[in-house]
């Protein structure tokens, strides 16, 4: 089987760490779709401005290459657990991958031809997507679902502490993004070592923070 790539993704995440773990937990991220000149077809996107969301069917192009296991650590477990790899969302697969679902923002024309806007993306910046499906809801919202071991563990949000001086370094139109990002704790689940400080690499910015508590608090905005 041979696949075409027929997209990449701009977003503001330069690096693995700190992406959101899922598609829509931080909807105000904002990425843009870009076709490969084959794919860039006004054509090919009739009727999609008729749908809220879509789904992103794309390549872990930044993973570096593992023998594949048949039990993984999600660090949502604290990455002391064992789960089956088909069981997980683990980056690390017989076949690297990824599966997003994404609110459509808009449509923008470019000199790269259409350019899909959407929200909520968990890409890394330049990911290679394989297709693009629109999401129906009549078929894919399933209001009894199960989750599994998610179901075990309720995520807490963190309260972000952005002193006013830091935060007038960053875009006012990423704020949003950047405050929610951080309140879905970036850290792994197994470090809470409230004297580390960690660095989120976002929209060519380095944001410095701390958590002690349920609190995340902001110490430095550098830019890369």
């Amino acid at each position: 089987m041979e696949f075409e790539v027929i997209a990449h993704i701009r977003s503001d995440f330069k690096e693995k760490f700190g992406i959101p773990r899922q598609s829509g937990l931080v909807p105000d991220t904002v990425g843009r779709i870009v076709f490969e000149e084959a794919y860039r077809s006004m054509d090919a996107l009739r009727g999609i401005e008729g749908f809220s969301h879509l789904w992103l069917i794309w390549v872990f192009s930044a993973n570096r290459r593992v023998p594949w296991s048949p039990t993984v650590r999600p660090p949502r477990l604290g990455g002391n657990r064992r789960i089956g790899v088909f069981a997980t969302r683990s980056p690390y697969r017989p076949n690297p991958i990824g599966l997003s679902c994404v609110r459509l923002k808009g449509i923008e024309e470019t000199k790269e031809g259409p350019v899909l806007v959407v929200g909520g993306a968990d890409l890394m910046d330049g990911t290679p997507i394989l297709d693009i499906k629109p999401y129906l809801p009549y078929a894919d919202s399933i209001k009894e679902a199960a989750g599994g071991f998610t179901d075990e563990d309720e995520r807490k949000l963190l309260s972000v502490s952005f002193p006013e001086e830091l935060k007038r370094k960053v875009d006012p139109e990423k704020t949003d993004a950047l405050e929610g990002l951080l309140s879905q704790d970036p850290r792994p689940s197994y470090q809470k070592d409230e004297n580390r400080v960690y660095g989120v690499s976002f929209s060519k910015q380095n944001i410095k923070f701390r958590v002690k508590g349920d609190e995340l608090t902001v110490i430095e905005v550098e830019d890369e």
